[in-house]
């Protein structure tokens, strides 16, 4: 049987094929920087995120991120007076007390890149739709049922409530790294959600909760604390065990449903190399797109997307708001789910989109989310559910998608994953690619395409509705940021479906085809009211 990754290369075309070549361009970002004199311009300085060099700017210290060997870093420490707040394998975090000492460290020859160890938090949200998840358990035309059996996932998150009755046995290891010898236990409530959202599954009389993959096995990694914050360090470590312990225990997917602001471009944030380096290791990672699409007083906002969605080998995802139907005729982004593009990078994000408003799950007792104020809540005790909502929920969504499609397929790639649930997704009417990405995540006709190939394989229907791939993909492809569309470049006469660049009237939402001011439609494309770096969009050969 031709593997998926066989399917997909049949459907793109060759290099000298592809005729029509969309170059996405960005507005240059400037980083903060300070005054300096002529000798200091010429002397060496590490780049900094815009945080610490405010921190700088302002006389402030802060606990820094440097990356290299821990060993050749404690000695640097030492030659600085800085103390080792922590040892990770790729790196070490310095306390740095004053912007004197910050300063001397970002000038010192061995260091490249200096990253703030930033806060993290977790990314919230709620409503469940129907991803076709019970047709992949029941079998599709062939292809015998999945539920994500024998796939191991990591949940980074605030640690998973091990006593509640859908997880009983579902989590084959905890680890904590916010208390030392800690048991993992999950005092915020978020980790809970998700991992009900993923694999939990209980049967009690007529009644069942079930999660998107009820058969994969779990491994809660703690980082999260009782606020639902935590530090950039502890997520580093956390991925970076995952690595070293993903044979041990079959782990293939990892789900970060947590996020911090964009400080610095993706090649210099130490989490978006983590998460690079898990994928190189074979892990699809799965991150939530972020909850920062709206401001509060409603007025919509772009490049919302926080780290690490905007690494380039993620599988990121926004939210879908499913007005409480499993029909998704109906279904619509969520006001607040994060748009793309990327801070500073400028890549497409999100990937895909799945439902995130008003999503049922397991509940951690006397946690800090089951006392917040509004949630609905029901059962006691190890009975406990609670809706939530937020980008974190339609990432967890995913993640369960992502161990369904691998127990279909075993033998995939992290980025075959990610190419079958972007190409079966399905368009989301009047929502463009910056919103929604390649569209609502269809898990029946991704898990279809992963064990019977890509090709020939008939629509498939929920809720009684017809539902047509997408079939639209791409990858930032870092240097030259190429995009790749399904078949072509093109459908019919258009970039995409109409007489536009998306399935709606515009690029994201407004009047114009992008956030700026003006759009020459030519042999010149203007993102704002400055020409880009690579200043051209081919439009035809």
């Amino acid at each position: 049987m031709m593997t998926a990754l066989a399917s997909i290369c049949r459907v793109l075309p060759s290099r000298s094929s592809v005729t029509r070549t969309v170059v996405w361009v960005s507005i240059a970002f400037l980083l903060l920087a300070l005054p300096a004199t002529a000798d200091a311009q010429r002397a060496h300085r590490a780049r900094m995120s815009r945080g610490l060099a405010a921190a700088v700017a302002e006389g402030r210290g802060k606990a820094v991120i440097v990356s290299g060997s821990p060993a050749r870093l404690r000695a640097l420490a030492a030659r600085h007076g800085l103390s080792v707040r922590k040892e990770l394998p790729s790196g070490v975090v310095l306390n740095v007390a004053d912007s004197a000492s910050l300063t001397a460290l970002s000038g010192d020859p061995e260091v490249n890149v200096v990253a703030e160890d930033a806060p993290v938090f977790a990314n919230m949200a709620t409503e469940v739709v129907a991803l076709g998840a019970d047709q992949a358990w029941a079998g599709l035309l062939g292809v015998g049922g999945v539920s994500g059996r024998g796939v191991g996932v990591a949940v980074i998150d605030s640690g998973v409530a091990l006593r509640h009755e859908a997880l009983a046995g579902r989590v084959v290891a905890s680890v904590d790294f916010v208390t030392p010898r800690g048991r993992g236990d999950d005092a915020y409530g978020h980790g809970t959600h998700m991992a009900g959202i993923i694999a939990g599954e209980v049967v009690r009389g007529r009644g069942r909760f079930s999660g998107v993959a009820p058969g994969a096995h779990l491994v809660s990694l703690r980082v999260l604390d009782e606020t639902g914050s935590g530090e950039t360090s502890t997520v580093i470590a956390a991925i970076d065990w995952a690595i070293a312990h993903r044979e041990t225990y079959q782990l293939r997917v990892i789900n970060l449903s947590l996020g911090k602001a964009v400080l610095e471009s993706w090649q210099d944030d130490p989490l978006v190399q983590a998460v690079e380096r898990a994928v190189g290791a074979g892990l699809v990672v799965v991150t939530s797109a972020g909850n920062w699409g709206t401001l509060p007083d409603g007025t919509r906002v772009r490049d919302g997307i926080t780290s690490p969605g905007n690494a380039p080998s993620a599988i990121t995802v926004g939210a879908l708001d499913t007005q409480g139907t499993a029909a998704r005729s109906d279904d619509r982004p969520a006001d607040w789910s994060s748009r793309g593009l990327t801070a500073i990078d400028q890549f497409l994000k999100p990937d895909v989109a799945a439902p995130g408003r008003r999503v049922l799950s397991a509940m951690a007792a006397r946690s800090t989310l089951s006392g917040r104020d509004g949630a609905l809540v029901t059962g006691e005790g190890p009975r406990q559910y609670q809706v939530l909502s937020g980008t974190s929920q339609a990432a967890a969504m995913v993640t369960g998608a992502a161990a369904l499609v691998l127990e279909a397929n075993p033998s995939l790639r992290p980025h075959e994953v990610k190419a079958l649930l972007q190409l079966t997704s399905q368009r989301v009417e009047g929502a463009g690619i910056a919103e929604v990405g390649a569209g609502a995540v269809n898990a029946a006709a991704a898990v279809l395409a992963a064990g019977a190939g890509y090709e020939g394989q008939a629509p498939t229907q929920i809720a009684g509705e017809l539902v047509e791939r997408a079939e639209v993909m791409w990858n930032p492809n870092v240097g030259a940021n190429t995009l790749v569309w399904g078949n072509t470049l093109v459908w019919g006469n258009t970039l995409v479906w109409g007489n536009t660049l998306v399935w709606g009237n515009t690029l994201v939402w407004g009047n114009t085809l992008v956030w700026g001011n003006t759009l020459v439609w030519g042999n010149t494309l203007v993102w704002g009211n400055s020409r880009a770096r690579a200043e051209t969009l081919v439009w035809g050969n």
